[in-house]
């Protein structure tokens, strides 16, 4: 078994600060969801952390009672976790605060809320929206 208290003894502090980026969001401005182009009626978001390629995206995604996504495939995995609220799938399973989600590149949904919703979003690539063929 690792003896973590005496590997931090022998090393010291090993951190180079500059490589580090810290964000409170407590005081976070949400802006109108703009990723894919054009914005979504009553969803915002706090961009986190967003890849030069876009290839990873973390962001809080704010929905506001009766706000709903667009029907789209995910080119890459997204996941989330419901920070608050609850939010429906187009197949009727409700998912609430608490609760981790997963999608699969080649899955393909929209979600509604009814209360409103806080989420938080770690996604690989971007989704295609189904009308956008």
């Amino acid at each position: 078994m690792l003896d973590a208290h005496a590997i931090v003894a022998r090393h010291g502090n090993i951190l180079d600060p500059s490589l580090r980026s810290l964000r409170s969001t407590g005081a976070a401005e949400f802006v109108p969801f703009d990723r894919y182009g054009d914005t979504i009626n009553g969803m915002k978001w706090c961009p986190l952390s967003i890849g030069e390629d876009d290839d990873l995206g973390i962001y809080l995604l704010q929905m506001a009672p009766g706000a709903q996504t667009y029907p789209h495939e995910h080119t890459g995995c997204e996941q989330f976790f419901v920070l608050e609220g609850s939010l429906t799938d187009c197949d009727g399973q409700v998912i609430t605060a608490g609760t981790f989600a997963r999608f699969e590149a080649g899955s393909k949904h929209h979600s509604k809320t009814e209360h409103g919703c806080l989420l938080l979003v770690i996604m690989r690539q971007r989704n295609r929206g189904l009308d956008s063929d």
